[in-house]
């Protein structure tokens, strides 16, 4: 599978796609801005989004690393402390221009397409990461930016031992075995083109790797001098001697064979792509709202939520920084983007409005009492939670702080 597609066929679709999509949004408004909330809706594939937001999370990562100097202690509880809620107070100021915004769409959709056509390097890439050992936790925790082929990753996560360091390459090979064994859980490569072909025409075949062909053009000419012995037998005639020779320099006019092949890379297909890719704008898939994305988006509420609520490096202050958390007015204000996505993904089976729903329930509410049983009683009989332990006791936890 990995022979078959190309890689830098999907870079180049999702640069186009991308500058496309920025162009319908950014086009009323050059110096506008997204925002977190803004971000998640940008596209009508849910994978790309997340994406993107995974990529700020790991610039974000980078970033907060490169605060640490040698002349100060960054381990100090009230440092950790500090530093956890400047990170919370910055991140709800995401503030993202085109220019920064769009290479990080086109990775994005690039990266979606390779969930389609090799989960192989998808689980490498999105879920092992670079790390030399793992666990079943730390991959259940990267689950999560994972919208596309979920059941296939979940899957194989579930068949790990909880909480034992396993090696990258017995990981990686074990994956590669249960992907060959239960491949009817991949996505079809032919649906995900579909959802993109609505934006921005695709097919299959744009994504394969192009056959080198010309090879057996220059086996063919191979077989040219055995021509060349008969000659050099009716050559011995002594007057055509000398003119032989110039003869011989005729072939030289041969190079113009060469400059040839130079000049059939000129008709590329990308340009041709480009100028049909206005042809199916954006606006197929959102005609059925009946507005433009531009106005669309502009129109969502934004939610102030910060982008990380538990970086890896930075754990044990994250839950320090929980026990001495101050008292919030509103769940809604409260949950981070990062618990956000864990909410909506864990406990609301992905659907982004019965979770609102809920939150905007649950502020209403006039005590943590009565808040807490509509959690454990209600939601988790309506949603069947099973498993969820950790998600819903992050929750409660936060009901303490609105009504600490």
């Amino acid at each position: 599978m990995n022979d078959k597609y190309s890689s830098a066929n999907r870079e180049q679709y999702g640069q186009r796609l991308a500058a496309q999509l920025c162009d319908q949004h950014f086009g009323a408004a050059p110096a506008a801005a997204l925002d977190g909330p803004a971000v998640l809706r940008f596209t009508p594939i849910r994978q790309v989004n997340l994406f993107v937001v995974q990529q700020l999370l790991a610039q974000w990562t980078g970033e907060m690393a490169r605060l640490r100097s040698p002349y100060f202690d960054f381990e100090a509880p009230d440092v950790r402390q500090a530093l956890t809620q400047f990170m919370n107070v910055l991140s709800r100021r995401i503030k993202l221009s085109r220019a920064a915004f769009e290479p990080l769409l086109a990775r994005a959709i690039s990266d979606t397409l390779a969930v389609a056509t090799d989960p192989q390097l998808t689980f490498e890439q999105k879920l092992l990461g670079s790390q030399p050992t793992t666990t079943a936790e730390q991959l259940r925790d990267a689950l999560r930016y994972l919208d596309l082929d979920k059941v296939l990753f979940q899957g194989f996560i579930d068949t790990l031992t909880p909480g034992a360091p396993l090696e990258r390459d017995f990981v990686l090979n074990r994956f590669r075995l249960y992907q060959e064994a239960n491949y009817k859980n991949h996505t079809p490569l032919e649906k995900v083109v579909a959802e993109f072909a609505a934006l921005l025409p695709l097919s299959v075949a744009d994504l394969r790797e192009a056959a080198p062909a010309p090879k057996v053009e220059a086996a063919a000419v191979a077989p040219a001098p055995p021509i060349s012995k008969p000659v050099e037998a009716a050559a011995p005639i002594p007057a055509s001697a000398p003119e032989k020779a110039p003869a011989a320099e005729k072939p030289e006019p041969t190079p113009p064979t060469f400059v040839a092949p130079p000049a059939a890379p000129a008709p590329t297909p990308a340009p041709a792509q480009e100028a049909e890719a206005p042809r199916r704008p954006l606006a197929e898939t959102v005609a059925a709202a009946g507005v433009p994305l531009y106005e669309k988006l502009k129109a969502e509420q934004p939610t102030s939520a910060p982008l990380s609520e538990t970086l890896r490096g930075e754990r044990p202050s994250a839950t320090l920084a929980e026990k001495s958390a101050p008292k919030v007015e509103s769940l809604r204000e409260a949950i981070s983007i990062n618990q956000r996505f864990s909410f909506i993904n864990e406990l609301f089976n992905g659907e982004n409005m019965e979770y609102h729903t809920a939150i905007q329930h649950l502020d209403t509410l006039p005590s943590a009492d009565v808040a807490k049983r509509y959690v454990t009683e209600d939601l988790a009989q309506k949603y069947g939670w099973v498993r969820k332990d950790e998600h819903i006791n992050k929750l409660l936890k936060l009901l303490d702080r609105k009504f600490a």
